[in-house]
């Protein structure tokens, strides 16, 4: 959906039109929103499938809450709000996080090995190198977990990580270093 002049509307434009009643308008957020969406459910889950459940239940209560949403924060603080609550709650019922399978097909996964221009080696590499990243991800404590990808994968500003997990911006740059401390640890010996 492009504005006047062929500018691109705001996130927060096009959430004041879908309040007012334009089904294009939430249209277009799903749109731009889906996939960076279930990119970060999906890791910080680890399953592709219930990720997707998330995702449509993240969309299911941006529509019917629509008009709770107030212009003091942007759209994608309080899109990601949702879905991070969402995301902790399954993580909480489950207890255990499964590991996420890179051979999963669609959106989430890595993909199979293929044979590229860089060569199979490189390719196998990569693809492994990949899948043990998400594994030790998976098994960093869920706060760091959750502020790592919203930075290092969702490249999301403090700020606005801030706003989505309710901690001040000091609190979020120190569980981001944290978790990036223990991640590497846990990498240093195998990569």
């Amino acid at each position: 959906m492009d504005g006047i002049e062929g500018k691109e509307i705001s996130d927060e434009e096009l959430m004041r039109r879908f309040q007012g009643g334009d089904r294009a308008a939430f249209t277009s957020l799903v749109k731009r929103f889906q996939d960076p969406l279930y990119y970060f459910i999906c890791r910080f889950i680890g399953d592709p499938h219930t990720a997707e459940d998330i995702l449509q239940e993240t969309f299911l209560r941006v529509y019917l809450k629509r008009n709770r949403y107030r212009e003091i924060a942007r759209f994608s603080t309080w899109i990601y709000t949702i879905a991070v609550n969402l995301a902790k709650s399954e993580f909480r019922r489950r207890k255990r996080v499964r590991s996420f399978d890179p051979n999963e097909p669609g959106r989430g996964g890595i993909g199979p090995v293929t044979v590229g221009e860089e060569g199979i080696e490189e390719e196998a590499d990569r693809y492994f190198r990949n899948r043990l990243i998400q594994e030790k991800l998976s098994q960093l404590p869920p706060k760091f977990r959750l502020v790592v990808i919203l930075r290092d994968i969702q490249q999301l500003s403090y700020e606005e990580i801030s706003g989505i997990v309710g901690v001040p911006v000091g609190t979020v740059k120190s569980r981001i270093n944290r978790g990036r401390i223990r991640l590497y640890r846990m990498l240093k010996s195998i990569l």
